[in-house]
């Protein structure tokens, strides 16, 4: 899977219907879609990677010789910059433009150093840059490893307590220097059980007693034998559920009987040009946040995606509409936040490429 702007979580409360229960490939590959028809858009790539690129000098920029623009390798941090098999040091460079951090468009030889591009053998490949390159690095704090990551082809991990629902099926995460994709979910004991006198099977039975409501998050999803519930609410030790959540069936629980959560998460290890490695326990993960707008965006054209598929891109008109049987679904208001997108984060010179 590629990098997405949106979780599955996400599309499938915005759905808020059992369909994703039975459909959650339909919602990544929407999710997948989604992001690279955003990148298209707004002629960028939004999510952070490590790595080294390599530039011709001179080239065909028709630019001052002591600027290199980036084109659509935009910048969020160089780790080394070597021209000609020279080392310029990070004092005798500058990102533009500096007036409000990343992205970085070009990078420039500060006048007043001694410091020059060229030098190679030829033109080609003479510059090179290992970096962050992205859009921006925008962190939230996840919580921290509920237990260490002995091996560096682990390929599950867990994450401590309630901090595992800020995660989805599609967030970028970090821990240390590695950066990792989250592929899947996977229910966990919570050691907490079912208490008062457990629950009916009634759709308005939404009061579940637990030892410590401290111990879950709102927009938590909890198992509790087949049933599936979500968090909406928490006061002290009662948690307000929404009953048979994702597709569940509406059931009976005896007092007593556990209560999972998917708090450990399957990952694809050393993402975005990271490497893979061993993290103790408690070590801090912080998740990646794509800018606002374009998660909104994700989201609105996944969703669209799925429900147009569920009527087969149509949807017949009623009685006295006149016309022909069929007509396409509205898509106005996706249209507009498809313009405010491009107008806020689009990328509208020297892209050269995506």
């Amino acid at each position: 899977m590629g990098v997405w702007y949106a979780t599955r979580e996400d599309v499938m409360r915005a759905l808020d219907s059992k369909l994703t229960a039975r459909n959650s490939a339909q919602v990544d590959r929407a999710l997948e879609s989604a992001s690279r028809d955003i990148e298209a858009l707004c002629h960028r790539r939004f999510y952070p990677e490590l790595g080294t690129r390599l530039f011709d000098w001179p080239n065909a920029q028709g630019a001052r010789p002591w600027r290199l623009w980036l084109d659509d390798s935009e910048l969020v941090s160089v780790i080394a910059l070597s021209s000609g098999g020279t080392v310029i040091a990070s004092t005798d460079y500058l990102l533009e433009p500096n007036r409000s951090g990343p992205p970085f468009n070009r990078l420039e030889i500060d006048l007043d150093s001694n410091a020059a591009f060229g030098g190679g053998d030829t033109h080609q490949r003479d510059i090179s840059i290992t970096g962050l390159w992205g859009y921006r690095d925008d962190e939230t704090a996840a919580g921290a490893l509920a237990a260490a990551v002995s091996s560096a082809s682990a390929t599950t991990i867990a994450v401590d307590g309630p901090a595992a629902a800020v995660l989805g099926v599609g967030s970028v995460l970090r821990i240390g220097t590695e950066r990792l994709l989250v592929t899947g979910r996977v229910m966990v004991d919570t050691g907490q059980s079912l208490g008062g006198s457990g629950l009916t099977a009634q759709a308005n039975a939404v009061s579940v007693a637990v030892s410590d409501g401290a111990a879950f998050a709102v927009d938590e999803v909890l198992l509790v034998e087949s049933e599936r519930m979500l968090v909406v609410d928490i006061a002290g030790n009662t948690l307000t559920v929404k009953r048979a959540w994702d597709g569940s069936v509406l059931a009976t629980h005896d007092a007593g009987v556990d209560i999972y959560a998917s708090r450990a998460l399957a990952v694809a290890r050393g993402a975005l040009g990271t490497t893979a490695a061993t993290h103790s326990l408690a070590a801090a993960v912080q998740r990646w946040d794509p800018p606002g707008p374009v998660r909104d965006l994700t989201i609105a054209e996944a969703v669209t995606q799925v429900t147009s598929e569920s009527a087969g891109y149509a949807r017949t008109r009623k009685s006295g509409e006149g016309g022909t049987s069929e007509r396409s679904m509205d898509a106005t208001a996706l249209s507009g936040l498809r313009q405010r997108v491009y107008a806020s984060h689009g990328r509208k010179a020297r892209v050269r490429a995506v």
